[in-house]
Order: C-alpha cells, then structure tokens, then sequence
C-alpha cells in the first residue's frame, strides 16, 4: 500500500482522472514517511525528496527533461544525432528547422537568406517554451520575419494586463526562437464525414496526431517508450489515436499573393495549425478517433482514394519508429542538466506529429515529428471521448505505478508487442 499525494491546481480534469486511476482511498494531502507516489503537475512534485527516496517514493514528472520538452533543445539533439547517424529515420522525419536566439538574429537571417530571398516557401515561428499555440507566426520573407519580432517587441512595452485573444510572447522573457519548415501537402480529411448526418461538400482540414505517450524507467536498467494501442495513432500515451484536424479548409498556399515588404499584414493562422488550444469554441468538433477515419475520401489528392486500415498502421508503425528514434537522440551526449532519466519517475507527454501525403509515391503517407510537451491539455480532447482517457489513465497506473510499488518486475514484452493496450516501441539499456 502507497499513499498518493495528487495536485493540479489548475487542471481539474487531469486531477480526476488520477484520482479514478488509482482509487479515492490512496489519495493524500501530504506525503508519508512509507511509499508515497506523487501523481500532480511539476510545480508541485518535490523533486529533492524524490531523488533522496528512489526506493520507495515515485513521481509523474522527470525533473530533468527540457531536452526533450524545449523546441530548440530537440531541435539541436536531433540535428546533432542525424548528423553522426545518417541512416536514422529523423533525417526524413524532422522538419527543416533553424534556433535562434534574439541576440543573435542577424547571424540567423544570414543563414535564412537565400530560402527567404524568392519568397517561394513557408516557415513557421515558434518560441522555444510557449505553448497552446502563443507566439507561432508563418512568414516566408525577412521583412515579414522582422515584422514578427517588432510586433513581439510591441507587445513587451504595452502596459496592459488585459490579454484578450493575443497570442504574442514577450520577448524579454523568452529568448529562444526555432524556425520550422513549413509543410505544405498534409493528409486532408473532413471529420464531419464522420457525423450523422454526412454534409454534402467535404472541405479537407489538415490533420495532426497528438500521440500522448508515456516513458517508464525501471530498475533493471531498461526504458520503456510506449504508444497507446488503444486505438491507433493520435491522442494518448500509449497511444490514443486521435485525429485533430484544422478549421475548414485548408489551403495549400497560406497567401494567394507572394508576400512582398508591401504585404505584412497579420492572417488567419487556423487553417494551418491544428492546435486545440486556439480552437476552444469548436469544442471537440474538430477531434476525431483515428479508427473513425477509415473509409473516409481523402482529400489531399486528386484522386477518390478511402483512407484503409493498411493506410492506418502503416502511420502507426511510422510513429512508433520516429517516437523511439527521438529517444534514441536523447541519450547520445545529452547533458544530465538537460535530460536524467531516473528509475523512480514517469511522466505522459503530447508529442505533435504531422502526416504528410503524397498520393503517388511508393509510401503516400509519411510521418513527421514537430514537438514535444510536457502536461498535454488533455481535456481539450472533449466530452465524447472522454472515456478514452480514463481508460488512458488506469493503463498508466497499470504500467507504472503497480509495479513499482510492488517491487516486481514489469511484464515482459518485445518491441512491438501489446500490454494493457499499449505498444512498447523501444527498450534500451540506460545503465542506471
């Protein structure tokens, strides 16, 4: 028996499903001298207590993971890794993407400067830590870029604590930039093809797939990255298979017009992002099962073509490749400040994949990871599958916690293979 010490101040959904995962009766206001499982949000994990307690107490949340959660941290992991080892997925899987620093704008405008200089392709702007979509801007020419980081500036010196719909950051505090490549053919589906009734024109919306995904480090010296075989690619940790899609409809080319240093106002990001969190008012219209996409027109060829289940495990089969890659990166020369991976913690992630299609190539769909994010906003997945995630909830505590406090070893299983719903997609030894 464990006592649980469970706070999420500001995210009362996930609070209840912890609550529901591991049974009212081991809840408690504040750790005991016995095993204790501290299941809340970062902030409120005491991280020196857990790293003096390795035996007996476990926690939902590495201290050290910003290699993994930073954009420009994995941005550089991931380049550094791909460049030591060609053969790896990720030179295909990641997007093109510069750092920056606002200290040293210049020196990254140089190195943009011919992608820049026709205006013939896209990029995305992301802040380093932001999150729910607050500081990404599209731009595909300097003078844009440079307007972006003056509108930013802009915001710094405003003295107003009403925020309104702004998605701007303040620059002051945030000084790690990452510029994405900009991927123009997504997989389009219309998830209203789905409803009852079906409309008459389908309008394809870009798809994403969030694959929430859980990381359990055991004492035998092995990590365990799973994927939720739950239901096949999008939402969970150990995998729910949630689609989101973008606002109707997207468009291949986000302006009609070349941009010009004449055209630098600011447009409508929506078509373009499939973040949940600027969708709020659609509730969870635009979030689908992946299952529930099967048979539906694919709308980014021109072609009729159905989305098949052979189309669907092939993407997960991708996503559990890629996902097992990324980790693979954070062992090779990560520094213990930036990534520690201990055998009393766990922690569930929303990692951010964008499908790609190409209807006349060998394999037309192709899998790219973008982002990674610690405490995903799970309850932005809606109401009508909300028992996805309590299902999600009790695997978690079956694959982490139970075992842990047991003092027993996890069941074993191969790559590939299924446990409690989940599909481990790597194991490798950490020497712990």
């Amino acid at each position: 028996m464990y006592a649980a010490c469970v706070s999420w101040p500001s995210a009362p959904v996930t609070k209840s499903l912890v609550l529901n995962a591991i049974g009212g009766d081991a809840a408690s206001d504040s750790p005991t001298d016995g095993p204790t499982l501290f299941w809340s949000t970062y902030d409120e994990i005491p991280h020196e207590l857990v790293h003096s307690r390795r035996q007996t107490t476990l926690a939902s949340s590495y201290t050290f993971r910003k290699a993994l959660i930073r954009k420009h941290f994995l941005s550089r992991n991931i380049t550094v890794y791909v460049t030591k080892t060609p053969q790896s997925p990720l030179k295909t899987a990641a997007p093109k993407t510069y750092e920056i620093e606002l200290s040293h704008l210049d020196e990254l405008l140089w190195e943009l400067g011919k992608e820049l200089e026709t205006g013939d392709s896209w990029w995305i702007l992301k802040p380093g830590m932001a999150d729910r979509g607050n500081g990404v801007r599209m731009f595909s020419s300097r003078a844009a870029l440079e307007r972006i980081f003056e509108e930013f500036e802009e915001a710094d010196d405003e003295d107003d604590d009403d925020e309104g719909e702004s998605t701007a950051v303040v620059t002051s505090q945030l000084r790690h930039f990452v510029i994405q490549e900009y991927l123009s053919n997504p997989l389009l589906f219309d998830p209203m093809e789905t409803s009852s009734p079906k409309p008459d024109t389908l309008k394809g919306r870009k798809v994403n797939r969030t694959c929430r995904r859980g990381t359990l480090l055991i004492e035998n010296s092995s990590t365990f990255e799973h994927i939720a075989s739950h239901l096949v690619p999008f939402e969970s940790i150990f995998s729910t298979r949630f689609s989101r899609c973008s606002p109707p409809s997207h468009i291949r080319d986000p302006w009609p017009m070349k941009m010009g240093t004449a055209n630098l106002s600011p447009f409508n990001l929506l078509p373009h992002l499939t973040n949940t969190s600027l969708q709020t008012e659609r509730g969870d219209e635009n979030v689908r099962l992946f299952d529930e996409l099967v048979s539906c027109r694919v709308l980014s060829g021109d072609t009729e073509a159905r989305f098949t289940p052979q189309d669907k495990e092939d993407i997960v089969d991708q996503i559990a490749t890629v996902l097992a890659e990324t980790f693979k990166v954070l062992q090779f020369k990560t520094p213990p400040t930036s990534r520690q991976p201990v055998p009393n913690c766990f922690e569930l992630f929303g990692v951010d994949f964008l499908v790609t299609h190409a209807p006349f190539a060998a394999r037309p769909f192709q899998v790219s990871i973008l982002e990674v994010n610690a405490e995903p906003a799970i309850e932005l997945t809606g109401p009508r599958l909300s028992w996805i995630l309590r299902d999600l909830f009790i695997n978690i505590h079956k694959v982490c916690v139970t075992p842990f406090f047991a003092q027993q070893e996890a069941v074993q299983c191969k790559v590939g293979e299924t446990q409690h719903g989940l599909i481990k997609c790597l194991e490798m030894s950490l020497g712990l």
